[in-house]
C-alpha cells in the first residue's frame, strides 16, 4: 500500500521560510517523478512543483519560482519543498504527490497518488 506522509507545516509571519518533507512508501519512488500541489480555501487545487525521478529537471509554478526549491532523497524516499519569503497568498494544504511514470506534469489529474496534506498558513 503507497503512502505519502507529509510534515512541516505551520503558521509563519510573511517573509518567513518553511521546509516541508514528505515520506513515501510502498513502492520504489527512486524511479518515478514526485511533486507538490497547494488548495486554498474557495480555491482550486494547483500545482506548485515537481522534480524528476533523478532530481535533473524541475518544474515550478511561476508564482512560487525563486523562492522555493524542491529536491528529493530517494535513499531515503523522501521530497522536500523548501519555501522562502513566504507570502500570505501561499497559504493553502500543500500535497505531496507522485507519478506513474519518470516524468513529472503540470495537470492535477496527473499524479497517481496523493499525500494527506499539510496546513501552510502565512500572517501578514
Amino acid at each position: 500500500q503507497v503512502q505519502l506522509v507529509e510534515s512541516g507545516g505551520g503558521l509563519v509571519q510573511a517573509g518567513g521560510s518553511l521546509r516541508l518533507s514528505c515520506a513515501a512508501s510502498g513502492r520504489t519512488f527512486s524511479s518515478v517523478a514526485m511533486g507538490w500541489f497547494r488548495q486554498a480555501p474557495g480555491k482550486e487545487r494547483e500545482f506548485v512543483a515537481a522534480i524528476s525521478w533523478s532530481g535533473s529537471i524541475k518544474y515550478y509554478q511561476n508564482s512560487v519560482k525563486g523562492r522555493f526549491t524542491i529536491s528529493r532523497d530517494n535513499a531515503k524516499n523522501t521530497v522536500y519543498l523548501q519555501m522562502n519569503s513566504l507570502k500570505p497568498e501561499d497559504t493553502a494544504v500543500y500535497y505531496c504527490t507522485t507519478y506513474p511514470n519518470e516524468a513529472p506534469c503540470l495537470a492535477s489529474s496527473c499524479p497517481d497518488y496523493w499525500g494527506q496534506g499539510t496546513q501552510v498558513t502565512v500572517s501578514s
